[in-house]
């Protein structure tokens, strides 16, 4: 069969690309390259996940799996630049910039940041004297024993940001970390890695961009591990911005230790198929985590939410607020988990979904799950899924707003509800300006209602 044959060819070409890379980083830590070989092994040993399975049941990767898509070469810096221009947000304590998956040193910013913070490319991390922290943190976190994309970015790890943070150190601005790609990186495959590790009381904001140019076929498969120390509080914000015709699947895995807190929002916005797994492990007593996301998808793109909420340790609490709009033949995937395990006593656990369906064709697939192994807890969880409010809409042309207005105050509100929880103003500000551009981008006048 011509697609059986297309894929199994695709899938060769990872491992002859795995064996030219490790001819290529010799001189790299042995325990680095001990972590890669084991991974690629898994990866072999799983292979690419079907629909058969259930964590990956409403989500198809056959048309990902089929392309060959082979190691992206660092972008020239004129094309960098024009491509950079509508990442960049103001105000922020230093910047990373990566084009292609390649540290640009030319387009970041990392000067003058307080002592005890680091905020510097883990290539060159890899190449200093120093390396005791990071192999201790390093692909430690972030679990490939039955998630393939992840055991490929591991055996695959060249670049990315390594961003440290000492005890008791504020950051009142935050570190924004892009990963943008250029018009001649199609059919290529980059494999970013963040790696963010803070020590005790520390208060810190990472904002995790991805972006690319529109149409063009690519593939980013991205993984983010997250420590956060004991009484610390980290706020990470990931933009997905992907071209329409990309391939977009992204881990981000955190570790919470006692008293810690951890706000995660999740924005995704681009790519053809988009997949996003964002877990945390509360393993400190105390701990709290709070999940926001917000995906709008239009025409034929497929986005995918799996989120894993891990309550190891008594008297932890977490929060969940997901919102989707889904216009056109687009479709959606929500599956949030809730584990609380057996001496989680006092656990304090509340997950929502809500989807906004903009068209007739549109598709939703939500699955809320608690997992409870514990008799002393407060666990909720809901899933919704609706249509504008004609009723409201009438409200609002009844006072002289036309019919887009209407639809666009709507969806604007239904959406404010996520955009608004990030503390950072600049970055609440575009992605307001980049969702209602989208909206007018995806809506057809209709008959007056």
């Amino acid at each position: 069969m011509p697609e059986v044959r297309q894929a199994h060819e695709a899938t060769e070409t990872y491992f002859a690309e795995f064996a030219k890379f490790e001819r290529e980083t010799l001189r790299q830590p042995e325990w680095l390259r001990s972590k890669r070989k084991m991974a690629m092994e898994r990866f072999a040993d799983l292979g690419f996940p079907t629909t058969k399975q259930e964590a990956w049941r409403f989500t198809n990767v056959a048309p990902l799996a089929r392309n060959v898509f082979k190691l992206a070469a660092a972008g020239s810096n004129g094309t960098a630049d024009e491509a950079l221009s509508p990442a960049l947000l103001n105000d922020v304590a230093a910047r990373l910039v990566f084009v292609n998956g390649q540290w640009s040193p030319k387009l970041s910013a990392v000067a003058n940041l307080p002592k005890g913070v680091s905020v510097r490319s883990l290539a060159a991390a890899l190449k200093s004297g120093d390396q005791g922290e990071l192999e201790g943190h390093l692909a430690r976190y972030a679990e490939d024993a039955d998630h393939a994309f992840t055991a490929l970015n591991t055996a695959f790890i060249r670049d990315g940001a390594l961003i440290q943070i000492a005890d008791g150190r504020v950051l009142e601005k935050p570190i924004h970390v892009i990963f943008i790609r250029t018009e001649g990186a199609r059919n290529t495959v980059s494999y970013p890695r963040t790696l963010v590790i803070t020590g005790r009381e520390v208060q810190a904001m990472v904002i995790e961009g991805h972006y690319g140019p529109a149409g063009e076929t690519y593939f980013t498969n991205a993984v983010t591990e997250i420590v956060v120390g004991e009484n610390a509080s980290v706020e990470h914000v990931k933009l997905q911005e992907e071209s329409d015709q990309a391939f977009h699947i992204a881990t981000v895995q955190a570790h919470q230790e006692r008293a810690s807190r951890f706000h995660s929002h999740s924005i995704s916005l681009g790519a053809a198929l988009a997949r996003h797994d964002i877990n945390s492990v509360m393993a400190g007593e105390g701990a709290e985590c709070t999940l926001n996301g917000l995906y709008q998808v239009a025409g034929t793109q497929h986005v995918d939410h799996h989120t894993r909420l891990d309550h190891a340790m008594p008297h932890c609490s977490s929060r969940e607020y997901y919102r989707g709009i889904l216009d056109g033949q687009s479709s959606g995937v929500f599956n949030g988990a809730i584990i609380v395990r057996k001496d989680a006593q006092k656990t304090d656990a509340i997950q929502s979904n809500k989807n906004l369906l903009l068209s007739e064709e549109a598709v939703i697939n939500t699955k809320p799950e608690l997992q409870i192994l514990a008799d002393d807890v407060r666990c909720t969880h809901g899933a919704t899924i609706g249509q504008l409010d004609p009723d409201a809409i009438f409200y609002l042309r009844a006072r002289g707003i036309s019919l887009e207005s209407a639809r666009h105050l709507l969806t604007r509100a239904f959406a404010n509800d996520v955009i608004a929880r990030i503390r950072f103003e600049p970055a609440r500000e575009r992605l307001e300006a980049r969702l209602l551009a989208r909206l007018s981008a995806s809506w057809k006048p209709e008959e007056v209602l």
